[in-house]
């Protein structure tokens, strides 16, 4: 379906337009009063929704309407345009959802909906009186909501290790290391939120064991959680690097504690190396030139994200940031660091005040490898997400599932802020 783009400010839904400037599978982009709301014609039906993505805040005119939604643009989120539920990741809030009228030929929106009923689950033998989300990342927050918004009332917990709550950590090493975005922009959710929601959020809970056996997982400091049913939803830890004696210190981006101290270097410093010129080096790299630090990136290949991107994308993105001021130390990587500053293994030696290492991550694995799951470069499950041992699930980076059209079994993975499934055979979403 096409999109139909203008300029809102010259469409007032509230006056009405003439059915005849909607086009059938087109959109719209207009107000109501103070309202930006996007109207969209499927045959003779006409909806009207919020116009602004509630992730990152993109025109969903720009968007792709598929029968009764609408996809972002920018990260692919994806709305209900009868009720402006928010059906897929990254987004969580809905949008609006607005009365149309349709009057002589014209079209009116009217009064805002009100917010859509949560869902009842009918009581059934085999449901889960309790779940247990082991992980408090943008996957096992999804996991809640959605229990909850699909009306089931049993006992959620959710574990996390983060000494915040959930919180949007692709934002991390972008608008909030650049200081463009504030603390309060990051929380997913407010503490009020799984209040009302009823989840159990547990943070600094480090899980330890799982016991398949007795169904309960007990954290470090011996507390057991019983649960009838378990996801594992641990993320990806970054590859870290041992810096000698800490001179210059070496920081790795992953949690909201490392965006705090990379954010405190970077107003202190003068100079950084970014070891990595994949989505999380360059990010980090154009945060830190937007504080006016002077950054040096290393990176393995001849062009930046050649493999993901192709050479002329690659080249094209190099030279952006070198004309913002960055140098690209390419087809090297580091031998060593050290108070001399970063070692190349081509001899050259790089002066930093501190180094960033954005090498890669990997599926954290810990606990689904001692819990005797099965794994295959990530946890293997079917595709309901269940895992090799019954009732337990697994969701996220670490999750392996099966492709519907192929059977052929990736891992989904978030890369750069996006959310989408993606397979082996797809450089961007591959590892």
């Amino acid at each position: 379906m096409s999109s139909n783009t203008t300029d809102s400010q010259k469409l007032d839904f509230g006056i009405g337009i003439p059915m005849s400037q909607l086009a059938d599978g087109g959109m719209l982009a207009g107000r109501v009063g103070d309202e930006h709301v996007l109207l969209a014609r499927r045959g003779e039906e006409i909806f009207a929704v919020g116009s602004v993505c509630t992730h990152y805040g993109a025109p969903l005119d720009g968007g792709l309407m598929v029968e009764d939604t609408v996809r972002c643009p920018w990260h692919h989120a994806c709305f209900s345009l009868r009720t402006g539920e928010a059906l897929r990741a990254p987004a969580f809030s809905s949008i609006p959802c607005y009365d149309v009228e349709q009057t002589d030929g014209h079209i009116m929106v009217r009064a805002r909906r009100g917010p859509v009923a949560r869902r009842s689950v009918p009581t059934r033998d085999g449901l889960p009186r309790s779940i247990v989300i082991v992980g408090g990342g943008a996957a096992g927050q999804a996991a809640a909501e959605t229990l909850r918004n699909e009306g089931y009332d049993g006992r959620v917990t959710m574990l996390s290790a983060d000494e915040a709550g959930p919180y949007d950590r692709p934002n991390l090493s972008k608008g909030y290391l650049s200081g463009t975005a504030t603390e309060s922009s990051n929380p997913l959710r407010s503490p009020e939120f799984y209040q009302a929601q009823d989840i159990d959020l547990k943070l600094r809970a480090q899980v330890s064991v799982i016991d398949t056996k007795a169904r309960h997982v007990e954290l470090k400091d011996g507390t057991r959680h019983a649960y009838d049913a378990l996801l594992l939803a641990t993320g990806a830890d970054p590859v870290r690097l041992n810096a000698g004696d800490g001179r210059p210190p070496v920081h790795h981006l992953r949690t909201l504690a490392d965006a705090h101290a990379l954010s405190a270097e970077a107003v202190e410093s003068r100079r950084a190396v970014v070891l990595g010129a994949g989505f999380i080096g360059l990010e980090v790299t154009a945060s830190l030139r937007a504080r006016g630090v002077e950054v040096h990136v290393v990176g393995p290949g001849a062009i930046p994200m050649q493999r993901v991107l192709g050479d002329d994308l690659g080249r094209h993105i190099q030279a952006l940031h070198e004309s913002r001021g960055v140098t690209f130390h390419l087809g090297t990587t580091a031998a060593a660091i050290g108070a001399n500053g970063v070692m190349l293994k081509n001899g050259e030696v790089l002066q930093a005040d501190f180094v960033v290492a954005g090498i890669g991550v990997r599926p954290s694995l810990t606990l689904a490898r001692q819990a005797g799951l099965k794994l295959d470069r990530g946890v293997t499950v079917d595709t309901y997400l269940e895992t090799s041992i019954p009732r337990i699930f697994a969701a996220g980076d670490i999750a392996r599932w099966p492709d519907r059209l192929t059977g052929e079994n990736f891992r989904v993975r978030t890369l750069g802020g996006c959310r989408a499934p993606g397979s082996d055979r797809c450089p961007q979403h591959a590892r």
